[in-house]
């Protein structure tokens, strides 16, 4: 039987300098969704080099890409995934040019691994751009790149070790009001106020809270609210997020709010148009059997089950999208020892230091040796793939 952590540890002692770097050289040139040309090719020219077949711009998204490893025998589709969009004015303060690298370094570990004998099977890595915003997770879901993928991974930098939880639907609607302008002293009868619709939507908004589940949340800004105090807005619009714990009750929860808007509308003689301003996020289904492998290669890297924190939700992921159509995990990993929130200055600086790449190194191993162990184990893969089918059939929905 092949030595696979010595595989993994001589891999890392050839690699790990330069993805270390190409880490570093990611962070510092942050990248907005969907406008990720550097980074997406920088990983896209590495898994090149590693031997990987690589399809760039794949579903006309310019900054996505699919690369593929074949071991030449039988078996179940690993699928990796990979973030490399940064943060507006903050840049990569979420660390995704950590999971980028992260995602790449697995594959390069597991394809060692399977070279020696390590089970079969194929790999695959999803280069997934715009998780911020619109994300390209979703767009690959429903064309269904994750149908025939046996399980996906991924982890995510945080300030602690954390299980894989779960995370919330998500609706992004805007709210589009239109009305009449008038001059506001001289003539206001004259006028329809858009800005007044908005200011209704809120207060429905407000008291719809009250009888709203525990889980959901729905929040907004006011995203155009007229030109001059002295004019009457002819137009004026919202965004909201609606957010529950699972699509079913996101769905009833949008049509709520979706009829507080309209009530905005009639009260104020206002036209109301209601579009999507981003992509809808399903809820993440942790796959518990893959989740407690994982947790076992955690243990075994010497991180105590005392010391990971109970899977909680973060808000809303896209990766929600790949778990209803295969197994799928998203734990967090420490990478920072201050306890930093996500999406500050604070975690972005951290996250660039040494112990941080480190970290996302120790990330690699970890998901590797998760996807080995799967693919190596007929019995594991069962349990995988049976828990799967159970909870998509539950409700309709399968891989």
């Amino acid at each position: 039987m092949p030595d696979f952590k010595a595989i993994f540890k001589e891999t890392a002692e050839r690699c790990g300098e330069g993805w270390k770097q190409l880490s570093r050289t990611i962070g510092e040139r942050p990248e907005l969704g969907h406008e990720e040309f550097f980074a997406s090719a920088q990983l896209a020219d590495e898994l090149e080099r590693q031997g990987f077949d690589v399809k760039r711009g794949v579903l006309g998204l310019p900054t996505a890409f699919l690369a593929e490893y074949d071991s030449g025998r039988p078996g179940p589709v690993a699928g990796l995934l990979c973030e490399y969009d940064a943060l507006p004015e903050i840049g990569h303060a979420c660390g995704h040019h950590l999971i980028g690298v992260m995602g790449v370094a697995a594959a390069v570990l597991l394809k060692e691994a399977l070279d020696a004998g390590g089970g079969g099977g194929r790999i695959r890595v999803y280069g997934t751009p715009a998780e911020e915003t619109r994300g390209a997770k979703v767009t690959m879901s429903e064309a269904g790149w994750f149908d025939d993928c046996g399980f996906a991974l991924m982890a995510h930098p945080y300030h602690a070790h954390e299980r894989s939880g779960r995370s919330l639907a998500m609706h992004a609607l805007q709210f589009d009001y239109y009305g009449r302008s008038a001059h506001a002293a001289a003539s206001p009868h004259l006028g329809v106020n858009a800005l007044d619709a908005v200011l209704l939507l809120f207060g429905s908004v407000n008291a719809l809270r009250q009888q709203m589940r525990g889980d959901a949340r729905v929040h907004g800004i006011v995203s155009e609210g007229g030109q001059a105090p002295n004019i009457i807005p002819a137009h004026a619009a919202a965004q909201f997020y609606v957010r529950a714990a699972d699509r079913a009750y996101r769905d009833e929860l949008t049509e709520r709010v979706r009829a507080c808007a309209e009530g905005a509308a009639l009260q104020t003689g206002c036209r109301l148009e209601i579009t999507p301003f981003e992509f809808s996020y399903d809820e993440l289904r942790t796959n518990e059997a893959l989740s407690d492998t994982y947790q076992r290669m955690l243990r075994l890297e010497g991180v105590p089950d005392e010391q990971v924190l109970a899977g909680s939700d973060h808000g809303s992921l896209d990766l929600g999208n790949v778990s209803l159509r295969c197994p799928a995990i998203h734990p967090y990993l420490k990478v920072v020892e201050e306890k930093l929130g996500l999406h500050t200055a604070e975690f972005r600086d951290a996250a660039m230091r040494e112990e941080a790449l480190d970290a996302m190194l120790l990330g690699a191993r970890l998901l590797a040796s998760t996807a080995l162990e799967v693919l190596a184990d007929d019995s594991l893969y069962r349990a995988v793939r049976g828990e799967f089918e159970s909870r998509s059939g539950s409700d309709g929905r399968r891989a």
